[in-house]
């Protein structure tokens, strides 16, 4: 009888948490199992990409006490900090590294961070047997910038979920109140300043702003925000709902009219196609796969940490109902293209029994 493959799956942290990253993961793991698969998890342990000491050799040593010639998935939360760690265990576990995007690429490090984060990862993805990413733009990133010429990077794009029973489109008119969102944890990189700043001058339109987003991760920029978001005048149209399960998230994207996230660089943006699949219009900014991920009959890109063109679309979206309602058919016809999580997943089986063709590195 054919025995179904089994699979290690390592993460750091929770894996719980609210974030696409985490998504991904739990979806993928889910996907495997319903077609079959034994998954054993693995967890490595809290503070990653800044773990303690003692939580790195923690790690390796949950690691190295798996089964040899187990195939093993880490996610690059973890992974890409373990470049030490990894030279070793690649003599005993078939490693399949998953970057969602990379660790060097987080808004705010120092250089110096960034570089440590940078070699690291270096030489993490180079004792990879297999190395997945979640966005073409990633694995251009990955080819140019850490020496991975020659390797196979398998891109293995997020799925979408399509809402079975929305209603019609709604054909909106002029001077109605426009209600947007934001979906996203509060931290530098997801532009909350940005947006903030944007709408400050939007004041003279009829609109709210809902913020679905753990605000806990970085208190430091959470209290900024919230003094921006005050010296602006704004504190009575922009409301914090913290971090929320996707069942409840879902009832955001249903009451919305607008979805916008101002980020300074997402590795996929997996919220903007979520906001899709609900037939919203997007406004959407950044560097990586932003560019290249919003639909362009769904979307209106807003270039990096450009708040005049940010405020344009907000502009425009807020005063042209017709702009708007234009947008959102175009998200329902981009939806149909999106790719399933049960697609993702057997690609995802694909690349781990089926390794890239050129050995890992020394």
């Amino acid at each position: 009888m054919h025995q179904m493959p089994s699979l290690v799956f390592a993460y750091p942290g929770d894996l719980d948490t609210p974030t696409g990253g985490y998504v991904y993961d739990r979806r993928i793991i889910g996907e495997l199992r319903a077609a079959g698969w034994t998954i054993d998890l693995c967890p490595l342990g809290d503070g990653f990409p800044f773990p303690s000491a003692r939580t790195l050799m923690e790690a390796e040593a949950r690691l190295s006490a798996l089964p040899e010639g187990s195939d093993v998935v880490i996610d690059g939360l973890a992974y890409g900090v373990m470049g030490s760690a990894a030279r070793r265990l690649r003599t005993r576990l078939n490693i399949t590294a998953l970057v969602h995007h990379p660790l060097c690429y987080e808004t705010g490090l120092d250089p110096a961070v960034a570089r440590h984060l940078q070699q690291s990862e270096q030489r993490a993805l180079a004792a990879a047997r297999t190395i997945i990413v979640t966005s073409p733009a990633t694995a251009r990133q990955l080819k140019d910038g850490f020496d991975l010429t020659g390797r196979e990077i398998h891109i293995i794009c997020p799925g979408t979920d399509r809402p079975t029973d929305l209603d019609a489109p709604k054909l909106e008119e002029a001077g109605e109140l426009v209600r947007l969102l934001t979906v996203g944890t509060i931290t530098p990189r997801k532009g909350y300043d940005l947006l903030v700043e944007a709408l400050a001058a939007l004041t003279g339109q009829a609109w709210t702003l809902d913020v679905v987003g753990d605000t806990t991760r970085d208190p430091d920029c959470f209290a900024d925000l919230e003094t921006r978001i005050k010296q602006a005048g704004l504190s009575a149209r922009i409301r914090f709902h913290g971090a929320l399960p996707e069942t409840e998230i879902a009832a955001f994207y249903r009451r919305s009219d607008v979805f916008v996230l101002a980020s300074r660089y997402e590795g996929y943006g997996m919220a903007y196609m979520e906001a899709i699949a609900y037939g919203l219009p997007v406004i959407g900014s950044g560097d990586g796969a932003v560019a290249d991920t919003l639909p362009k009959e769904a979307a209106i890109y807003c270039g990096t940490e450009d708040i005049e063109a940010l405020h344009a679309a907000l502009r425009r979206l807020l005063t042209e109902p017709a702009a708007r309602n234009q947008l959102a058919r175009g998200a329902r016809d981009a939806v149909e293209r999106l790719p399933t999580w049960r697609g993702a997943a057997d690609a995802f089986a694909a690349a781990v029994l089926h390794p890239a063709s050129a050995e890992p590195g020394a």
